[in-house]
């Protein structure tokens, strides 16, 4: 591509040098320049991109956009100054992979919770659909039927319109994408054509990143604010902040809940282990999913999937069919009769939310062992309120190690401990060793009692120091329960 031809929009303040050349790649890590590549200079959170402009020059780059001239100006090479490079970046990338968000219809799906399995279910229901589709999530990334490891909830703006150039040549339609608040704030979706914006819920999370609760609601209030006025903005309108994302939007407003009055309206009749059985919009639906928060996510892909004019009849018959999603409410039955549930949980919010679930569901005389821990280098505040509504919501707990990082689990688990009410002491044992802590809750389980793993869902990894050792919560379980099946 010329580089004239993929600055458009980038915000450019000053050209020095002619931008009628070749560019042949574009990139923002200088480890990864070629001959002829475009490098933009990026202000990131640890580095900064234009201490690299001269490493990029020597390694090959023909053009750099930056925000600032370095001290070295290289006559040979072209500089571009822009108001914004992570902004620029993102125009850049789409023009550079002729703007793929533009031929498909592309739906990005925000929250604190609910943001994989929305989106993933959305991808099951459209393919079930006999559409073409695409998904980036947290969990992975599916070009149709091809899967594709997936690194961040939001790709960096180069993958992702890399991803969706993949898309749009393997005929995809549509495309459902999980949008992370720190991609916004980022600016890893500039440029992005969005047919439609979803809003899930917002609660505690991200503070070590967004410092305060109303930075945090503006980081996903801006998705919706620069919705255009052909897309559509869905928001859920139980949760306190779900009004607040219209506010300021050009694109069409409808509204979902399961408890007020909004234009996609759900019921739950009928809530048990073996499913849920909804009302939505006055129609019965039996599903395979459990847990008023799963008829949340089913809401999203029933109004999601009938604002993109898909039939009524159709989406309803399909939304009966769809399996949960992996590491989600994730339930098996083991041969001793003990029902084991994985969960991704690592908020306060989504933790009390699946403790209610099962709590609703449960007949009463059985035990509800709780296994769970909190992030290392993640927000330090959250933890105690974890521990407490684990310790309330259950018969016993056990605390242990989630992904300690670079912090020392013990230290974590000091901190957790602190938000445990005297009257709940009893019920806690905390166990370092994720694995022995598992293993515990599984020799402590009797016939009919309830296992909660929660906060690593699907991942297959946990990260100590810096590194990510094999480790699968549902595959350990597994074996120290001895399950007869899975859902």
């Amino acid at each position: 591509k010329l580089l004239s031809d993929i600055l458009y929009k980038a915000g450019i303040t000053n050209v020095h040098g002619t931008t009628n050349v070749a560019i042949t790649n574009v990139c923002f890590d200088s480890r990864k320049i070629a001959k002829d590549s475009l490098f933009v200079a990026i202000k990131g959170v640890e580095v900064d991109g234009h201490d690299y402009i001269l490493k990029s020059v020597e390694k090959g780059a023909i053009a750099v956009v930056c925000e600032s001239l370095p001290d070295e100006v290289d006559s040979k090479i072209t500089y571009v100054e822009v108001v914004n490079s992570s902004v620029a970046l993102g125009f850049i990338a789409s023009n550079f992979y002729d703007n793929p968000s533009s031929e498909l219809t592309l739906v990005g799906v925000t929250g604190t919770n609910g943001k994989t399995t929305t989106a993933t279910l959305l991808y099951d229901l459209f393919r079930k659909m006999a559409k073409r589709v695409g998904l980036i999530s947290t969990v992975l990334n599916k070009i149709d039927n091809e899967e594709l490891v997936s690194t961040h909830t939001t790709p960096d703006a180069l993958t992702l319109n890399k991803l969706l150039r993949q898309m749009v040549d393997a005929k995809c339609m549509y495309c459902f994408m999980e949008v992370s608040s720190h991609a916004v704030i980022q600016n890893r979706i500039s440029g992005l054509s969005f047919a439609g914006g979803v809003f899930t819920n917002i609660t505690h999370d991200h503070l070590d990143y967004h410092k305060t609760f109303d930075e945090y609601i503006k980081a996903k209030k801006y998705f919706f604010d620069h919705l255009t006025c052909d897309a559509f903005a869905l928001t859920n309108k139980d949760d306190k902040q779900g009004l607040v994302m219209l506010q300021n939007t050009k694109a069409k407003k409808s509204t979902f809940s399961l408890h007020s009055v909004s234009d996609y309206k759900c019921k739950i009749i009928e809530n048990q282990f073996s499913g849920l059985l909804l009302n939505i919009d006055g129609n019965e639906v039996w599903t395979k999913l459990l847990g008023e928060f799963n008829a949340y996510n089913l809401m999203v892909c029933y109004a999601t999937a009938l604002l993109l004019g898909m039939d009524k009849l159709n989406v309803l018959t399909t939304l009966s069919s769809l399996d949960a999603v992996e590491g989600r409410f994730d339930c098996m039955k083991s041969i001793q009769g003990v029902t084991c549930i994985v969960d991704y949980a690592h908020t306060p919010d989504a933790l009390e939310n699946i403790l209610d679930t099962i709590n609703n569901m449960r007949a009463g005389n059985e035990s509800l062992i709780t296994v769970m821990g909190c992030g290392g280098d993640r927000d330090v505040e959250k933890r105690p309120i974890m521990a407490r509504i684990a310790s309330q919501k259950s018969d016993k707990i056990i605390i242990t190690s989630d992904n300690p990082r670079s912090e020392k689990p013990d230290s974590i688990i000091s901190d957790m401990r602190k938000g445990i009410e005297s009257k709940n002491d009893a019920k806690v044992l905390a166990i370092t060793d994720r694995k022995e802590a598992i293993k515990t809750a599984c020799a402590l389980a009797e016939k009919g009692d309830i296992i909660l793993v929660a906060g690593k869902g699907h991942e297959k990894y946990q990260e100590i120091n810096g590194e990510k050792f094999p480790f699968d919560d549902k595959e350990v379980l597994a074996e120290a329960c001895k399950m007869t099946n899975t859902n």
